[in-house]
């Protein structure tokens, strides 16, 4: 009777880990608060609705031009990393190799199990490592001039055609679907509100019944709380959430990290 107890809580404990290992590789599991950055991409000039009202930043924060840097590290950290709280935490040098460690991961890469993974101890998330080094975490995940030489960046330049947001649009709910992150490049070239770079996740809700979806993204220079982009499907194009650097309303959706020289 007992061993038939052991072999039925074996089944049990095997199913448990399995589905943790599968939610730990799938978005479903993604939570904002958790799962990002604490600290904030800054923008180079002072903006209010769209417009530079300054070139000189007022708030004197100097860690800018991060976006892409930030929305590829929350994918790498959650696909890589494992945190384990109650082991005591790391000198400044090993820790300083940990993030090195996930950071050089390629983020089109499958999600890796978690005995594989990369352990950061002494902290619960992502949320609080950065909140307690953020200096250090800062010097770690990348450089940001390094993205201007990006292969996938001279797609802005020719790449206008409503068709391929069609694609892109399609490309987008297929990750999703998968339970996969999307990270878009958004940008309106040759106008110039906006370029930037979000993780999308997640949608909202529901599609609208004249076919708009919604979806929520994580923005680096909105730390607090997530953002909405939506699809405009009788316009085929993307519209963004309006915040004090960009007016909001349409932006053309590039994928990036999805996959080599993207």
């Amino acid at each position: 009777m007992r061993l038939r107890s052991c072999r039925s809580y074996g089944c049990v404990a095997a199913i448990f880990v399995a589905a943790a290992s599968a939610q730990a590789g799938s978005a479903d599991g993604f939570n904002y608060s958790r799962d990002t950055l604490s600290f904030a991409n800054w923008t180079v000039f002072t903006y209010e609705n769209g417009h530079i009202v300054s070139h000189k930043n007022q708030f004197g924060h100097h860690y800018s031009r991060r976006c892409f840097v930030m929305t590829r590290a929350v994918a790498q950290f959650y696909k890589f990393a494992r945190f384990e709280p109650n082991a005591p935490k790391l000198d400044e040098n090993e820790l300083h190799k940990r993030i090195r460690a996930v950071t050089r991961k390629s983020p089109w890469h499958d999600p890796l199990p978690p005995e594989k993974r990369i352990v950061i101890p002494g902290y619960r998330n992502l949320r609080e490592l950065s909140s307690a080094d953020t200096r250090l975490m800062q010097r770690n995940i990348g450089v940001g001039w390094v993205v201007y030489l990006r292969p996938g960046n001279v797609r802005m330049f020719y790449l206008h055609d409503k068709n391929y947001q069609v694609k892109t649009q399609a490309l987008l709910e297929q990750a999703l679907a998968r339970h996969e992150f999307f990270i878009a490049y958004l940008s309106d070239f040759p106008i110039l509100h906006i370029n930037h770079s979000v993780l999308v996740y997640k949608h909202s809700r529901p599609r609208s019944a004249d076919g708009t979806d919604h979806y929520l993204v994580y923005d680096p220079n909105h730390p607090d709380a997530p953002r909405h982009l939506e699809w405009l499907p009788q316009k085929r194009e993307f519209s963004y959430e309006k915040d004090r650097e960009f007016a909001g309303g349409f932006t053309r959706v590039f994928q990036v990290y999805g996959k080599f020289l993207q």
